[in-house]
């Protein structure tokens, strides 16, 4: 695992061998990127990538399953979810860009990340079923995305689809056709990093809650939310900006 800062921009490099398994070992290096970002609130924007390897992630080590048994809970599928759920939850806008393919826990990755940029002409696909396996945290990150009709079809068949049948479908939400998915995130992300740090991170939460909590909760959570903006120094900025005609500093308080 390579963490790098480029300004207000962090990059997670999974660097895991060719295909970077999903092994204890990337998701223990993984949880302790991820504690670091969360306390950083200089960084804006995460990109997540397959680094020097073919695939962006090709899914677990099946090597590692041979021991698992009822003993799975406490050895592999609590700390995997943990680390996905850390994952989702980290305050700043991620990208998962993807170069090669993500498949089974690969994809389970990028699932868990805000946006996914592709590179055109890979393979995503939960193809646990073709072992007999199962996506857990992907069957309901994948359903919230795109619908319970087509996560199913993609469940129950293991069918791995392509960039643009991906981005179709809203597995995905852009293309890189010019260049590799890392530039086009990288682009990408510096675009959210030069907007208010402090709406980005508010508007990430009321998405959240839109899906995980009822709609008077969410719309009370919004009223809030909007009361922190309106308190805050970066709106003051963006406005002086506005009637000066330059670009906003903004500061994320």
């Amino acid at each position: 695992m390579e963490l790098t800062r480029s300004g207000a921009v962090a990059e997670i490099a999974l660097q895991a061998g060719p295909l970077n398994l999903v092994t204890k070992p990337l998701l223990r290096s993984l949880n302790a990127a991820l504690a670091t970002l969360a306390g950083d609130a200089q960084v804006r924007c995460v990109i997540l990538h397959g680094g020097t390897g073919r695939a962006f992630c090709a899914g677990s080590d099946i090597k590692e399953f041979a021991h698992l048994r009822e003993n799975a809970s406490e050895e592999k599928i609590l700390f995997e979810d943990m680390v996905l759920r850390r994952l989702a939850r980290l305050p700043a806008p991620t990208i998962a860009a993807l170069d090669g393919p993500a498949l089974g826990g690969g994809l389970e990755l990028a699932l868990a990340c805000d946006l996914r940029v592709a590179r055109v002409g890979i393979a995503l696909g939960l193809t646990e079923c073709r072992l007999g396996g199962l996506a857990g945290s992907g069957a309901v990150r994948l359903a919230r995305l795109v619908g319970p009709a087509r996560a199913k079809e993609m469940l129950f068949t293991g069918e791995v689809v392509d960039a643009d049948q991906a981005l179709a479908w809203g597995v995905v939400n852009r293309i890189a056709r010019d260049g590799s998915a890392l530039d086009a995130a990288r682009a990408w992300a510096g675009v959210i990093a030069d907007r208010g740090p402090l709406s980005n991170r508010l508007g990430k939460q009321l998405v959240d809650a839109a899906l995980d909590e009822p709609l008077e909760g969410a719309l009370s959570r919004s009223t809030v939310s909007q009361q922190a903006i309106f308190d805050s120094d970066d709106l003051r900025e963006g406005m002086r900006a506005f009637f000066d005609k330059r670009t906003p500093v903004f500061r994320g308080s």
